[in-house]
């Protein structure tokens, strides 16, 4: 368990850099065979089948924060090997892990959010960072690859600890928070995914991984950030591209049209008059006074600012996103 700014102390194993050489074999379909034809104890033969699960005595006790702030939380608790044991023999197997994490205050979180990420996930992170942030990146730890054992309780409870350790320290240096290489671990195979869906016109399928991915930006990033907001938006248009808006639309729209108020970042103010634009059909779809959105517009015309946009909110959001769902 890992919270930001908490400092841990791990053994010093060199890990593999970006540049150094690398076994070719090192991830063959025949060094996994052998790995997985050693017999292993009865322990290991019991996680193969399925999963591993951090042991409960090694969790610590939640303590509030005694300033009053909150404290960011990564934790690991959970892992699955993959494919399920006897599932796609042909497959090769890998471990997934289960991330959760955590913006604890005065009260424990209560909704913590959880993404899954493979180990070769962490390692691109990581080998990025360092190239690109080479100084608050010098010296440390990140556990390496290895032949065989990938599937052990010991590496795989050691790599969890070492994932923890590292994803706190990039939380808490602003270069690598704020970095494009961070925001793609956090993300990018959410929404992806969700993107698709949004293509297919499968909406409903969408909209929950969306939320998960607002979530998870909500708790690292400030509540005005362009991470923050720009999935916000998407979120919105998700909800509202259908005949039918979706039961939460509302929801997410009060919040986003909240979050625009005082808003100072130029990129994103062309998000907000087709914000602005949606929220107005929104209402009137549901029955509501659409009065203090079409004031909001008016005052905006009086200062010169063309409100006659004529772009959805999800073709706003591509312009300055670009993704697969279709505008």
């Amino acid at each position: 368990m890992h919270a930001v700014n908490a400092k841990r102390l791990l053994p010093h194993q060199p890990s593999v850099e970006a540049g150094d050489p690398v076994p070719d074999d090192l991830d063959s379909p025949a060094i996994e065979a052998a790995a997985l034809d050693i017999p292993p104890p009865e322990t290991e033969r019991a996680l193969q089948k399925g999963i591993w699960e951090r042991p409960a005595q090694t969790a610590t006790s939640y303590q509030a924060p005694k300033d009053g702030s909150t404290v960011l939380r990564f934790d690991i608790l959970l892992a699955h090997i993959m494919p399920p044991d006897g599932e796609d023999v042909k497959v090769k197997r890998y471990v997934v892990y289960e991330l959760t994490v955590s913006q604890d205050g005065e009260i424990q979180d209560t909704q913590p959010t959880k993404i899954e990420r493979r180990y070769t996930d962490f390692r691109e992170l990581y080998l990025a960072l360092k190239r690109l942030h080479p100084a608050e990146m010098a010296n440390k730890y990140f556990p390496s690859k290895v032949l065989m054992g990938n599937f052990k309780t010991e590496l795989i409870g050691e790599r969890s600890a070492a994932f923890e350790a590292f994803l706190t320290y990039v939380a808490s240096q602003a270069n690598l928070r704020e970095s494009k290489e961070f925001l793609r671990f956090l993300q990018n195979d959410e929404l992806t995914r969700a993107c698709q869906f949004l293509d297919e016109r499968r909406n409903e399928n969408a909209i929950p991984i969306l939320e998960n991915c607002f979530r998870l930006l909500n708790k690292i990033y400030m509540n005005r950030s362009r991470p923050v907001l720009l999935i916000l938006c998407r979120l919105v248009a998700a909800c509202t591209s259908s005949p039918v808006p979706h039961h939460s639309a509302e929801r997410w729209a009060l919040l986003a049209l909240n979050r625009f108020e005082t808003l100072c970042d130029i990129d994103l103010l062309p998000l907000y008059i087709p914000l602005l634009h949606t929220c107005a059909h929104l209402w009137w779809q549901r029955g509501q006074d659409q009065k203090p959105i079409t004031d909001r517009l008016n005052d905006m015309s009086k200062k010169g600012i063309n409100i006659a946009n004529t772009s959805t909110l999800m073709q706003a959001i591509h312009n300055i996103d670009p993704r697969t769902e279709t505008i």
